[in-house]
Formats: C-alpha cells, structure tokens, sequence
C-alpha cells in the first residue's frame, strides 16, 4: 500500500523527528524545508490559528495535503505565558536557553506551589490547501517549572519543565518516553486515530 505524501510545516528538526517517529509508518512526511517552502508569519492569536496559518500556507505552496503543529508552555503564576510565543518568548530569533533564562528569571523566589503548567500541542490536517474542514487534535502534558535546568534530552523547556507521573524533568526521559506522553505524543495518537 503506498503511504500519501503529506508536507510537514515546520523547520523545527527536532519537532520533525519528533511527528516523523509516530506518522511514519502511516504517512509519508516530506518537510517544508526541503520542498523550499517560505514560512508563515505566525500572526494567530491561539495555537488552533498559528497551526492553521501554517498548514495551509505549506499545502498552498507545494499542493500537497499538510500537517502543522503549534505548541507551546503555559505557566499559570505568568497567566498563560508565555504561551503562542513560546519559541520567542526572549524576543524574535531567541534560542532555547534565552527562552529558559526569561523564565527562570519570571519566576525567581516564586514557590513551588505556585509553579504549575502545562505544554499544549495543536496539530492541523488539511487534505488541501481551501480544506474548510480540517482535523484539528490537541494534546495537553501537565507538569510544573524547576528552579533550575535539569538534564539534556529534548528542547525548548524539556530542562524545566517537572514531570509529576515520572518524578524527572522532560529533558531526563529517555526519547521513546517522552515520545509516547508528551503534549505532541497526544495529539498524534488523536491523529492516527483519526487517520485510520
């Protein structure tokens, strides 16, 4: 049975690997990268509209069916933050650790108590660019912020962000943990779900 080819709207290599390891034997993932796809400007104000904006941007320039995700950390004492700017939380082009050293920072002397959030991940399917209907799947992975970076796996807040279930951070689990619990493991099993 050959798998349909789907373009991957991310420049993200590690959010790549991350959605590649879980669709691949479902569908055929082609990044927008190497299709020479130009990014969208993610000008949404939710995660739902920024996966959209990218999906359809990608499926319109390259005529392929898309898949794009938007995900992001949501700390409750920030009311949300930094949320949709996430990858930017320090500003544009900022790198993980300038994101981390913000947060850090954000919440410097608050307790633990008062530490709790949450990774969100809204992943979008179009069969088409014009797709008026199209699959929307959310995952949700709850944890809380660290006072300080704490193993070397994954990105983005992997070293801050406590997992309550496996009392680690996510930067400690092995991949093949991460990827089958985290806020992305979640909303791709919601796809596959619905791709079969």
């Amino acid at each position: 049975m050959t798998r349909q080819r789907f373009v991957l709207a991310s420049n993200n290599q590690k959010k790549i690997q991350e959605l590649q390891y879980r669709l691949s034997s479902r569908i055929q993932l082609v990044s927008q990268g190497s299709l020479a796809v130009k990014e969208a400007e993610e000008i949404g104000l939710t995660f739902i509209e920024n996966a959209l904006i990218k999906a359809r941007n990608a499926s319109a320039q390259t005529g392929l069916p898309a898949i794009a995700d938007d995900s992001g950390l949501e700390v409750d004492y920030l009311d949300g933050a930094p949320g949709i700017y996430s990858s930017r939380y320090a500003g544009p082009g900022a790198n993980d650790q300038a994101n981390i050293m913000k947060l850090l920072d954000a919440l410097s002397g608050v307790p633990e108590s008062h530490r709790s959030a949450r990774f969100q991940c809204v992943i979008i399917m179009l069969r088409h660019a014009a797709d008026p209907t199209p699959i929307v799947c959310q995952g949700t992975w709850q944890g809380r912020i660290l006072d300080r970076l704490t193993g070397t796996n994954g990105f983005g807040y992997d070293p801050v962000f406590y997992v309550p279930t496996h009392q680690v951070s996510a930067a400690q689990l092995d991949p093949s943990v991460k990827n089958s619990i985290s806020h992305r493991a979640q909303a791709v099993t919601l796809l596959i779900e619905k791709l079969l």
